[in-house]
C-alpha cells in the first residue's frame, strides 16, 4: 500500500476537493496524511468559543473531526497565518504563507514527504483554483518540496469549469436557482483575474468518488464554525450533492494525456 499526502491551504480545504479521494483512498488501505499550511487564524469568528479558546483552537479541532470522518492517519501544520484573499491587510503580515520564501516552508513539507515515506503528493493547479494567494502558495511549494525530497508523484487537484458551468445552467433549468440570486459565473475572474478551475482539455484525471459522497459532505459539515463558506452545498439534496461533489479533477503535470477515467494510484 501507499501512502498520500495532500497538502492544503486551510482548514476545510481538505473537504471540496479532495475529501472524495481521501476516502477512497483510506478505505482501500492506503495511508492518508494532510498537512494543512496555515493555522485558520482568518475565519468567522463563532459566537460560542470557550474561555481561553481561539479561532485556531476551534478550526484545528474541526479539522480533526473532518480527517476522521475522512479516514485520515495524521494530520500536520505547517504553521504560517492565513494571508487573506487578494489585497487584504493580513496579506503584509511577516507570518502570512503568501510571503514565506519558498524554498523555507518547502523544506518543511520535504521533511514530511521523508519522514512519512510519501509516494504521491496532491498540491493545487497554478492558480490554486481560484487564484487565492494561498492556494497559489500551496502550489509552488509542493511542486518544490517534492523536488526536494525527490520520487514523490505529483498531481494537481482542480475544478473542472466546464462541468460547473453545465452543472449550473442545469440547476437554473431545473429552478434551483436563478443566475440574479446565484451571481456566480465560473468563467468570470475569481481572485486573481482567471476564471475557476481548468478547462477540460487541462485536465487529465477524472477520480468518481460518488460513493463517497456522504462522507465527503459529513466531513464538510464538520467545520462548523465557517460554514458561512460551505454552507449553501450542504443544503443540497443528497442527489444533487453527489452529482456535484461525486468527482474529482486532477492534473498529472508529468503527462500529456487527454482527460481520463482513472485513479490515483494507477
Amino acid at each position: 500500500m501507499s501512502t498520500l499526502l495532500c497538502f492544503h491551504a486551510h482548514p476545510d480545504d481538505e473537504c471540496i476537493g479532495t475529501g472524495g479521494t481521501i476516502a477512497r483512498a483510506a478505505e482501500q488501505g492506503h495511508r492518508v496524511v494532510l498537512v494543512v499550511a496555515t493555522n485558520g487564524d482568518h475565519g468567522e469568528i463563532p459566537s460560542d468559543l470557550a474561555d481561553g479558546e481561539t479561532l485556531m483552537d476551534r478550526r484545528k479541532k474541526e479539522t480533526e473531526a473532518s480527517a476522521a470522518v475522512l479516514g485520515i492517519d495524521t494530520v500536520l501544520w505547517l504553521g504560517y497565518a492565513d494571508s487573506g484573499m487578494t489585497g487584504w491587510e493580513q496579506n503584509s503580515h511577516q507570518n502570512a504563507f503568501m510571503n514565506a520564501p519558498i524554498d523555507e516552508a518547502a523544506e518543511k513539507l520535504a521533511q514530511i514527504l521523508r519522514t512519512e515515506n510519501v509516494d504521491l503528493l496532491t498540491t493545487y493547479d497554478w492558480h490554486g483554483g481560484y487564484g487565492h494567494p494561498d492556494h497559489i502558495q500551496v502550489h509552488h511549494v509542493g511542486h518544490r518540496a517534492a523536488e526536494l525530497a525527490t520520487n514523490v508523484r505529483v498531481l494537481e487537484g482542480t475544478m473542472n469549469r466546464d462541468r460547473m458551468r453545465a452543472l449550473m445552467d442545469y440547476a437554473r433549468k431545473m429552478g434551483a436557482f436563478s443566475t440574479d440570486d446565484e451571481g456566480f459565473d465560473p468563467d468570470g475572474p475569481a481572485d486573481d483575474g482567471n476564471p475557476m478551475g481548468s478547462t477540460e482539455d487541462e485536465i487529465n484525471l477524472r477520480v468518481d468518488v460518488m460513493a463517497y459522497a456522504a462522507k465527503k459532505r459529513a466531513a464538510m459539515a464538520c467545520h462548523a464554525s465557517q460554514l458561512g463558506d460551505s454552507g449553501f452545498f450542504l443544503k443540497m439534496g443528497e442527489e444533487q450533492f453527489a452529482m456535484a461533489f461525486g468527482t474529482e479533477w486532477f492534473i498529472d503535470p508529468a503527462s500529456n494525456e487527454p482527460l481520463r477515467d482513472g485513479w490515483i494510484f494507477e
